[in-house]
């Protein structure tokens, strides 16, 4: 059976800290604004980084899939050669695309591209959630 506690938390915290940053409060300062920011994609970084691992583990569990690649890209070609993804394939290209341009020492560019696909991995790590546990999303 497999767990998808962690990878329900992480998409719980960034999809929070994520409304957070949208709410854009006037009030705060410059620094606790880039702070949010930060956090953002420190939680876009840890919920990709789950959901990838459990989508390989749901490929072996559930799919009978032997010795699946490791790492995301050909993972994420995978999941969606076996019809897992809403999205095409391509989508899911551009979050490793942006979680790989987060493990380098980024400019303000970098991270406003990472900022950007925020709403649209949500979405579609939901749609993933939902369709490996069966379980809606609340």
């Amino acid at each position: 059976m497999i767990d998808y506690s962690r990878f329900r938390s992480s998409l719980k915290r960034l999809e929070e800290q994520h409304r957070n940053y949208q709410r854009g409060n006037p009030l705060l300062s410059e620094l606790d604004r880039e702070g949010i920011a930060e956090s953002v994609i420190q939680r876009f970084e840890t919920c990709y980084d789950c959901s990838w691992r459990v989508l390989k583990r749901y490929l072996v569990e559930e799919l009978g899939i032997a010795d699946p690649p490791n790492s995301p890209k050909p993972v994420f070609r995978l999941a969606y050669e076996n019809g897992l993804f809403a999205a095409p394939v391509a989508q899911w290209l551009q979050h490793a695309d942006a979680r790989i341009g987060t493990a380098h020492d980024y400019d303000g560019l970098k991270a406003q591209a990472c900022l950007a696909v925020v709403p649209v991995f949500i979405d579609d790590a939901i749609r993933l959630y939902q369709l490996m546990s069966s379980e809606l999303w609340k």
